[in-house]
């Protein structure tokens, strides 16, 4: 093992100050992640179905024991205008904010932003009706 590997293995800060560029297999779609293409130095997570893996507790870290599946359940837009996917922990819940990298699949974003807007928390037959309680014209033609 050289020098270098042995940093990796052993330093626990190690992705905080040196890119990322190794590939990996998606756990999720089984997809082979590569560095290239992301427009970063940090690829944490799979363009293709925009699933990550628990490593860290912060960013670059690699501390976290858990590892369980970072589930993409929302996007949100930064100051700057850029895009970054929220990700859950299925195992224990813990939520963290990536980047959009430059290659992630498009149609997978915006089906994960459009999903409040398609799936509502209150059934749409009866949008008429809150509306009308809620002091609104009482018929939305």
């Amino acid at each position: 093992m050289n020098r270098e590997n042995k940093r990796k293995k052993y330093d626990k800060n190690y992705y905080k100050t040196h890119p990322c560029n190794e590939t990996f297999t998606c756990r999720i779609c089984g997809r082979l992640v590569v560095p290239e293409g992301a427009g970063g130095n940090h690829r944490n997570h799979c363009p293709n179905c925009l699933s990550s893996l628990h490593l860290d507790i912060e960013p670059g870290d690699r501390a976290s024991d858990c590892g369980g599946i970072m589930e993409p359940v929302a996007v949100w837009v930064r100051k700057n205008r850029e895009w970054a996917i929220i990700h859950r922990c299925c195992r224990c819940g813990t939520m963290s904010s990536n980047r959009v990298a430059a290659d992630d699949n498009p149609m997978k974003m915006m089906s994960i932003a459009l999903k409040p807007l398609c799936e509502p928390p209150f059934p749409l037959e009866h949008i008429e009706e809150m509306t009308r309680l809620m002091g609104g014209e009482g018929s939305l033609r």
